[in-house]
């Protein structure tokens, strides 16, 4: 069987540019510069009396060849490797940048669980408090009464059989204390299920009674525009069905606001059953109650010299607004203030504050998202702040603002450990810097 014959041509049929073609076109492209691949074709070709003797594509290739081999040969060198690493910025000068944070508290601690760093959004749907870290105790099991040499072999048997028996009656006990607190645990989860239906279904009766009110509301509203264009007469004989009216009118008005305030009752009454599950629930897998009302503090620290300036206490706890804040702040900030870090929770960004910074002419930093370093200074005082308090008592605000004043004596006239202040406290540190802007 014969082989197919290749159709393709052997030998390519465009005949190869001439030098003296070539040297034609670089010479009339260098001394008209500015006219482009298809203007010069076309000129080469009128050269030549119009004649078809080399393309564009010709052209700009033999141009751009041209190009490449007048232009400069690039040096190979080594790239230099950039350093990525960002040194700590600190203000040169006291109270011209201040670093401001919030934290949150209990409003009641007996100084032995400790203090876990908590946000706001997370404190207000409740926490349990972890216990401090104490020593494991160390392992034991019956089979170390054979270490005892003391022993004969006869008791330690004996007494190795005494103590797998009592581990065994532990365990059951265990069993069962554990048995029971999953049915505790279940009971107060299904009445938990229980009480957030009737909850759904008494706030569906009250989109019924809203949207009853709401139509009593609008039929009042019709009524009284419908009365005013009318005469005197006409109001006259109508006396008796306006009062009528008006007597409906009271009489619906009371109910309304006799429905409202059993509503509050039944919002306080309910959320009072929700604090008592959720205390119960985590009493039964904690062991420890469920923190659920706080106190929250307001840090400011000098950046450039690590004093703190005040530690704001706010009763309102994670309900705390941007005007509280702004009214702390207002006695705060020194009148040579430029900048203030913070990050952006909802109280540092609201408009209350903005109109605050623009008042006292300084500027708002606000940090990177999901980068607190950012804000180091004030996020490490908050550590320090809570495990300064973690080993303090307090049943009132004003015995843990007591507290907080006794802690910013103590914290700024102690070393400091940060390698800008070599060791001294931020009060001398301050005062050094003090005395150097005078010389």
């Amino acid at each position: 069987m014969s082989t197919p014959r290749s159709r393709a041509p052997h030998h390519t049929r465009i005949p190869p540019i001439r030098a003296e073609l070539q040297e034609e076109v670089l010479t009339y492209s260098q001394a008209h510069p500015a006219e482009g691949y298809q203007r010069v074709t076309d000129r080469i070709c009128q050269a030549h009396g119009y004649e078809k003797v080399i393309g564009r594509t010709k052209v700009s290739e033999i141009l751009l060849a041209a190009r490449a081999a007048a232009a400069p040969v690039p040096t190979l060198t080594p790239p230099v490797e950039a350093d990525v690493s960002v040194g700590v910025v600190h203000a040169p000068q006291p109270n011209q940048t201040l670093n401001i944070d919030l934290c949150v508290v209990p409003c009641t601690h007996d100084g032995t669980h400790a203090m876990t760093s908590v946000s706001l959004n997370t404190a207000a749907a409740g926490v349990t408090p972890t216990e401090s870290p104490d020593p494991a105790p160390a392992p034991a099991w019956p089979g170390q009464i054979f270490e005892n040499t003391t022993l004969s072999y006869e008791e330690q048997m004996r007494t190795y059989v005494e103590q797998r028996a009592v581990k065994r009656a532990s365990k059951g006990l265990r069993q069962h204390r554990r048995r029971q607190k999953q049915a505790e645990r279940a009971e107060l989860n299904a009445h938990s299920d229980e009480v957030r239906l009737i909850r759904r279904r008494q706030r569906a009766a009250r989109r019924s009674e809203d949207a009853a009110w709401k139509a009593k509301r609008c039929m009042h509203q019709t009524v009284e525009k419908a009365r005013r264009p009318l005469s005197h007469e006409e109001r006259r004989e109508r006396r008796a069905e306006r009062r009528a009216q008006q007597t409906q009118w009271q009489t619906d008005k009371a109910e309304r606001h006799a429905q409202v305030r059993q509503r509050q009752e039944e919002d306080a009454q309910w959320r009072q059953t929700r604090r008592d599950l959720r205390s119960q629930l985590a009493l039964l897998t904690h062991s420890a109650p469920l923190i659920t009302a706080w106190l929250a503090i307001l840090v400011v620290v000098d950046n450039g010299t690590r004093r703190c300036l005040g530690l704001p206490l706010f009763t309102a706890g994670v309900h705390v607004t941007a005007d509280m804040i702004v009214a702390a702040l207002r006695a705060l900030c020194p009148p040579e203030l430029q900048f203030m870090i913070s990050d952006n929770g909802p109280q540092f960004i609201a408009e209350a504050f903005a109109q605050f910074a623009q008042q006292q002419t300084f500027l708002h930093v606000r940090i990177a998202p999901h980068r607190p370093c950012s804000n180091g200074i004030a996020e490490r005082f908050v550590l320090t702040l809570k495990q300064g308090l973690e080993t303090h008592a307090w049943n009132c605000p004003e015995e843990l603002e007591a507290l907080l004043i006794q802690f910013i004596e103590f914290y700024n006239d102690r070393p400091h450990q940060g390698a800008e202040l070599d060791g001294l406290s931020p009060n001398e540190f301050a005062r050094r810097l003090a005395d150097c802007s005078k010389c």
